[in-house]
């Protein structure tokens, strides 16, 4: 990618629930030492139209083209927050929701059979900013986290991801979805077949009805951490296909 540099997209990457732009740090290693144009944003995890404002300003304040990356909750925040920002040319859904428009996450959720996530998840309070009001987010119960999210690392690796998790707020996702950028733009889609959070099921189904190339691996929710190449590679394939 080095030989148009100054022209080629710069990929954003936008993290999960339960995770922070860390998640990332393989494929963008990957993706800089390609000579690729990175950023990784942060995804503020407190509700679809909150953080799509957020991640959409962050888009439209990058340089040029952008190529749009979402993980998880991530591909919803993407897909909302593109439809705003005329620079994204491209989105790529990495274990990733890609909700139509007034659909809401945990209705598509509890139509998975392959997701175990529901049962693992534990409830806290946060601040809402509104005097002494709070308001419920969620995170993984660490003592799940290896078997529901990380399955193919090591258990002592999935255990810092569980220790290190970003809690998100509930009401994420029991809030509709906007108009999806992906019905207008071209996209791309990695589906981890072990996929125990998001379901391998509804993620496929969704990455078929965006017209997403799609890629499966096999491999779990966080397939960017345990198979980073392969992940990048989807990447580098959107780029060329883009140039």
């Amino acid at each position: 990618m080095t030989e148009n540099y100054a022209t080629s997209p710069t990929v954003a990457l936008v993290h999960g629930a339960f995770a922070d732009a860390g998640s990332f740090a393989g494929v963008t290693e990957l993706l800089l030492a390609a000579g690729v144009k990175v950023q990784a944003l942060v995804n503020p995890l407190r509700g679809i139209a909150f953080d799509s404002a957020y991640v959409a300003s962050a888009l439209s304040q990058i340089p040029g083209p952008v190529l749009a990356v979402g993980h998880s909750y991530g591909g919803a925040i993407i897909s909302n927050a593109a439809t705003s920002t005329p620079n994204v040319v491209g989105l790529v859904f990495v274990a990733a929701f890609a909700p139509d428009e007034n659909e809401v996450l945990s209705a598509v959720e509890g139509t998975s059979r392959d997701s175990a996530l529901g049962p693992a998840l534990v409830q806290a309070q946060y601040p809402t900013g509104n005097g002494d009001e709070t308001a419920v987010e969620l995170y993984v119960n660490p003592t799940a986290f290896y078997e529901v999210f990380a399955s193919d690392l090591s258990e002592a690796q999935a255990g810092v991801l569980g220790a290190s998790q970003r809690p998100v707020a509930a009401a994420a996702f029991d809030e509709k979805s906007g108009v999806p950028a992906w019905k207008t733009l071209p996209s791309w889609a990695v589906v981890a077949t072990g996929d125990k959070a998001a379901g391998a099921d509804v993620i496929l189904s969704m990455a078929k009805r965006a017209g997403a190339e799609i890629v499966e691996l096999e491999g779990s929710h966080v397939i960017m951490i345990s198979r980073p190449q392969e992940v990048t590679d989807v990447i580098l394939t959107a780029l060329r296909k883009l140039a």
